[in-house]
């Protein structure tokens, strides 16, 4: 059954290694998982305005054989004791384990799901009735800002993890561009509320 309209919600989706986290390459081990400053308060500000926050994060490592689906869930379960502790939430997070040149046979393969392709946020939408249209993605890498673009979302580019780099290098090459462009993920909460409380008044 189709959601109703009304019901529809918008939603920030975040990227998670360089936005959420800092940007190691594979996060091959527990203890390479270090939030980046400013991401607690972030989160907390749209926790309080009941706006959904879902992680969308292409993990290749996974696919690659470089680590198993166990570190994933502990880095997972890491990040959202972090969150918790401060009393803060995420509605959702999914992953795309695919790579067509995956070591496993069963994440081999040419999927919709990695970004810059849309459908997490796709799936993410249907499963939990948001509007990609009022919604928001944040991440550091011009493939993040490309697939919240080609899902109709407003997209951010953070300058954390390879965003300085992608916005001097990748972002002239570009037809594509962020709406924004923000210092860190707690600069980007900031300009999107402001955004989210102009369109309800």
């Amino acid at each position: 059954m189709l959601a109703n309209k009304k019901t529809l919600r918008p939603a920030v989706f975040l990227d998670r290694d360089g936005t959420i986290n800092e940007q190691m390459g594979y996060i091959n081990h527990v203890s390479r998982f270090h939030i980046l400053p400013g991401v607690i308060e972030a989160v907390s500000l749209f926790n309080k305005n009941n706006i959904p926050v879902i992680i969308v994060t292409n993990q290749s490592g996974l696919a690659r054989g470089y680590f198993p689906e166990s570190l994933l869930s502990l880095v997972h379960d890491k990040m959202i004791a972090s969150f918790t502790k401060e009393d803060v939430f995420i509605d959702g997070i999914y992953i795309c384990p695919h790579h067509p040149e995956a070591k496993e046979e069963r994440f081999r393969k040419t999927c919709t799901c990695r970004k810059p392709k849309t459908g997490l946020l796709e799936q993410a939408a249907r499963e939990l009735n948001l509007d990609l249209k009022k919604s928001f993605m944040v991440g550091d890498r011009w493939s993040d800002i490309k697939c919240g673009e080609d899902a109709g979302a407003t997209s951010v580019l953070v300058l954390t993890g390879y965003g300085r780099g992608d916005l001097e290098y990748i972002s002239p090459q570009q037809d594509i561009q962020p709406s924004y462009i923000a210092e860190d993920l707690g600069k980007a909460a900031s300009w999107i509320m402001s955004r989210i409380q102009q369109e309800t008044r």
